[in-house]
């Protein structure tokens, strides 16, 4: 019944490492490849070695098996091993997870990671393909039909009756693509690196699925990132500020599927991210005045907008102005849409580095900051924070 009261997950459990593989359209190597090499560098980071490991989380969307990623990358016996389903909605509950093993001491060091080839291999963006006959598959039966295979169209459908709803035009979409792209203009690790983008480049980008444009819609990457978790006690020994996770929370709405949630009462929010968020402020007893920076999770920039609109930090309708405002430090490794696609990995590396102090767009005395994972999916969040 955590869904109505605080848990008490937080102060137990922190980020002690990042690491990651270059960001590219083409690794030319092995999702097992990549896997590896951001392991690897995350224990570096971390100042632990392979040893130290005894658990692993990724997705059940990742091509490398646990086992496999511990072999290759010199991990022993693992007394722990998990996987996060709803493709880039499990991204914070990897973190998560990995806390809850941690605070209860079924593990003692735990490596969440994330590798995929997602553009020169198999790119989400090409949409449904093939589908075997699940329970999952039946659900997205009712919309193929109508056209609607890939992740643009079904966001198309929520971002028109958005517009519609509050009286906008696409330029409110627009503000999200404009601040990630400068953020990643500044962040040497991102793809668009040196590249901002203006309101009238986003507006005279091509049309993908009305009324999202191709600045509207986050990149396919190449790539592997992984993060370490152990204790709070622990992370105190270790070389790097611990990036402590304050709240941690998963959460899918009523009448919820993946992408395709045309049913409900309105289309104009996302009940998930809502349930993450009340969860978040409910545990962790702050609130939207309380967070330094936001990482939301931005495959496509209406969802921002909900985002913000769910988390409190302005009314409905608003979000485009909130972000137009800069009234809240957002995506300041760039995101999805300007550094890289990794299903929101990088994200929270992102805000290790913000509680750090070492981003390169650094928010001065950040000291919380909020992640979420991907929405129109069951999803996650976490608020990391600074220790003590």
């Amino acid at each position: 019944m955590s869904i109505r009261r605080p848990d008490t997950l937080g102060g137990r459990a922190a980020v002690v490492g990042i690491g990651a593989t270059e960001f590219s359209k083409n690794s030319g190597r092995s999702e097992l490849k990549l896997a590896v090499e951001a392991v690897g560098a995350a224990l570096d980071d971390a100042g632990l070695t392979p040893a130290d490991v005894d658990g692993l989380v990724t997705f059940t969307m990742d091509t490398s098996p646990e086992i496999t990623v511990a072999q290759a990358a010199g991990i022993g016996e693992l007394s722990f091993f998990s996987r996060i389903h709803y493709g880039g909605g499990a991204a914070c509950a990897t973190v998560q997870q990995a806390a809850l093993a941690v605070a209860s001491g079924v593990a003692d060091v735990v490596v969440c990671y994330r590798a995929f080839n997602e553009r020169s291999g198999r790119r989400f963006g090409s949409g449904v393909q093939r589908r075997e006959p699940t329970a999952e598959g039946a659900a997205l039966g009712w919309n193929l039909p109508s056209g609607l295979l890939t992740p643009a169209s079904w966001v198309a459908m929520a971002a028109q009756r958005y517009l519609y709803a509050y009286g906008l035009d696409p330029e409110a979409f627009g503000h999200v693509a404009v601040v990630d792209r400068r953020h990643a203009a500044r962040n040497p690790a991102a793809y668009f690196y040196e590249k901002p983008i203006t309101l009238a480049d986003h507006a005279a980008s091509r049309w993908i699925v009305e009324p999202l444009r191709l600045l509207d819609c986050c990149q396919e990457t190449d790539g592997g990132q992984a993060l370490v978790v152990t204790s709070v006690e622990r992370a105190r020994d270790l070389p790097r500020p611990p990036a402590v996770v304050v709240a941690a929370s998963q959460g899918a709405g009523r009448s919820q599927e993946q992408m395709t949630s045309f049913y409900r009462d309105g289309l104009t929010g996302l009940p998930e991210t809502g349930v993450v968020a009340r969860q978040l402020w409910r545990s962790s007893g702050l609130g939207p005045a309380d967070i330094d920076v936001g990482i939301l999770y931005d495959h496509f920039t209406p969802f921002v907008l909900m985002q913000l609109e769910e988390f409190g930090f302005c009314g409905p309708g608003e979000g485009g102005a909130f972000v137009a405002a800069d009234a809240l430090p957002l995506n300041t490794h760039g995101g999805q849409l300007g550094e890289a696609y990794l299903h929101g990995m990088n994200g929270i590396a992102e805000a290790v580095r913000q509680i750090r102090g070492t981003s390169v767009n650094q928010v001065a005395g950040a000291a919380r900051s909020l992640v979420t994972a991907g929405t129109g999916v069951p999803t996650s969040g976490l608020i990391l924070g600074s220790d003590g």
